[in-house]
């Protein structure tokens, strides 16, 4: 009898340990999926270079309220030159308070070019996106994302229809169609929702918006000037992903003294959660092995 139990009692250790297994192996898989999808979205082919307020910045060049810090127009004339970049986007983004009527909603206010539809795999529910003849006028023209135009327009077809933003008016264009928020890649990458986003050309950000912006800090405000959030560039072939990346850090440490950018590449990015995967796939076999 008691050598019936102790069987028995061994046999349930060891349907546990292997269902413990293959739960782990289950989830680890699935973590694992989902991450290397994000970073897929993102480009193998893409660099991105993002402005990145360093530790040590301190007011400058327009007395003691303004910090000024991050990649310039200059920078983004100079990146697109490379030989082996075939698609160049500069961006430039804010939160704001969007208003049509008594609705309001907090969005990510975004200065783009028209190619940022492409680089970022946007898709359109209605309507077009921000076109380059947009920004050469400087036209107050707006594209808004799904969950933008369900908060301000419930009832009504938001195209032709004008949001307010700040004192300014921004005829609706286009509606984006819906897609999935983007989870934070470690630091490298923080978390997106493009539901929530309006864009307007860049140009008229520019014009509309400025360089200068005022953050709240506790016991009062703080100034900063910011030319562009981030540049994206897609290379033409995966394998000059690399050495594009070292041409353009190279550029940038010419013209900056301080650190303040990164430089992000999503295929090494994708190289590493891979190689994370292997590993954790190795631990899984002996945790296998010991049970």
């Amino acid at each position: 009898m008691l050598h019936k139990l102790r069987a028995g009692l061994a046999m349930l250790g060891i349907l546990i340990g292997v269902t413990a297994v293959i739960w782990l192996v289950a989830l680890g898989e699935g973590v694992s999926y989902q991450a290397q999808q994000q970073i897929k979205d993102l480009g193998a082919t893409n660099i991105i270079i993002k402005s990145v307020k360093p530790a040590s910045a301190s007011p400058k060049s327009m007395g003691a309220f303004f910090i000024e810090y991050g990649v310039t127009r200059d920078d983004f004339e100079r990146i697109r030159t490379i030989p082996t970049i075939i698609r160049s986007v500069p961006m430039r983004d804010i939160h704001k308070e969007a208003r049509f009527s008594d609705r309001t909603i907090d969005v990510r206010f975004i200065g783009c070019t028209s190619d940022y539809f492409f680089i970022n795999h946007l898709t359109m529910e209605r309507g077009r996106f921000i076109t380059d003849r947009d920004g050469v006028d400087r036209d107050n023209v707006c594209v808004i994302g799904n969950e933008t135009a369900k908060h301000l327009f419930p009832y009504e077809d938001p195209i032709g229809r004008a949001i307010r933003i700040e004192n300014d008016f921004y005829v609706v264009v286009g509606l984006t169609a819906s897609r999935l928020p983007s989870a934070a890649i470690g630091s490298s990458l923080e978390g997106r929702d493009y539901n929530a986003d309006v864009y307007i050309p860049l140009p008229t950000f520019r014009a509309r918006i400025g360089d200068q912006v005022f953050t709240a800090k506790a016991g009062g405000r703080e100034g900063e000037i910011i030319q562009l959030n981030q540049i994206t560039v897609t290379v033409a072939d995966i394998d000059q992903v690399e050495q594009t990346a070292d041409l353009i850090k190279t550029q940038l440490e010419r013209f900056h003294k301080t650190p303040e950018y990164a430089v992000v590449v999503p295929k090494e990015l994708l190289r590493q959660a891979e190689m994370l995967q292997m590993m954790f796939n190795a631990l899984l076999v002996v945790i296998a092995g010991i049970s």
